[in-house]
């Protein structure tokens, strides 16, 4: 049975979504202590947050970073906040999607699903399977240091991606990478030098393409490319016009000679 977190503090919206979750077979719990979530939920273990953005003492974005640094579960953020930039602030600080208020409760059910298939179910990856609920500080330490003496999930010309820390390595730089960032750098390293078409990294990302901005993929490639540029490596992910995005082997070998 999968464990949703409630992060909602007008109770009777939480209710609801409670009874929701309950009724489509979920086990569910809601905050109740807004000064600090971490604690309920490292004891409640789920494997997907609902997370409201205006709340007590720190709002939705704070604790989706501070939920980021634990784990890769995916969040999906209920808000009233309806404008552009606040779903854009919402991925950029570590969300997977967006529903606002008031809520359409099939559509975030739908949702829902999806992201549970996408990450644990039917659509996961090999790494996604094997990636469990929200850890406490100690159990990730002990993951990171296996995760670090093993092997790279993927690798492409010296770039290594470990899917299980979601971070990118290059000449012993490391970045961490959002869940989305390294879905989308599983795809890009996966066939190095391809094309990836905009449709396969849409529907790698999501599970119902039709729930998804476009333009939201754009961003989250964007914010990749940060990343990477991060590591030394700008411009190595090329935009092919009309088409999607490949990763430059090119580079990487140039880069590799001059190392």
């Amino acid at each position: 049975m999968y464990k949703i977190f409630i992060v909602e503090d007008d109770e009777k919206i939480a209710a609801i979504l409670r009874g929701r979750m309950e009724q489509y077979g979920y086990e569910a719990s809601a905050a109740t202590d807004f000064r600090d979530l971490l604690p309920q939920l490292e004891a409640f273990g789920p494997q997907l947050v609902l997370l409201d953005i205006n709340l007590p003492y720190f709002d939705g974005y704070y604790w989706c970073r501070q939920i980021r640094t634990r784990s890769s579960v995916p969040i999906i953020f209920i808000s009233a906040r309806a404008g552009e930039m606040d779903q854009v602030m919402a991925i950029e600080n570590g969300g997977d999607d967006y529903i606002t208020k008031p809520i359409a409760l099939e559509l975030l059910m739908a949702k829902v699903r999806g992201a549970l298939r996408r990450v644990y179910g039917e659509y996961a990856t090999p790494t996604q399977q094997h990636a469990g609920p929200f850890q406490s500080e100690a159990a990730l330490g002990v993951n990171a240091g296996i995760a670090v003496s093993g092997v790279a999930g993927l690798s492409a010309g010296g770039l290594k991606l470990y899917p299980s820390r979601n971070e990118l390595e290059w000449r012993k730089k490391r970045v961490e990478l959002t869940k989305n960032e390294c879905l989308l750098a599983e795809c890009l390293l996966g066939k190095p030098g391809h094309i990836i078409p905009r449709e396969q990294l849409l529907e790698a990302l999501w599970d119902d393409v039709q729930f998804v901005d476009d333009n939201t993929l754009t961003v989250n490639v964007t914010r990749l490319r940060k990343k990477l540029e991060e590591l030394g490596l700008p411009k190595i992910i090329e935009t092919v016009r009309g088409q999607g995005y490949k990763l430059s082997m090119e580079q990487l070998e140039d880069d590799g000679h001059e190392a």
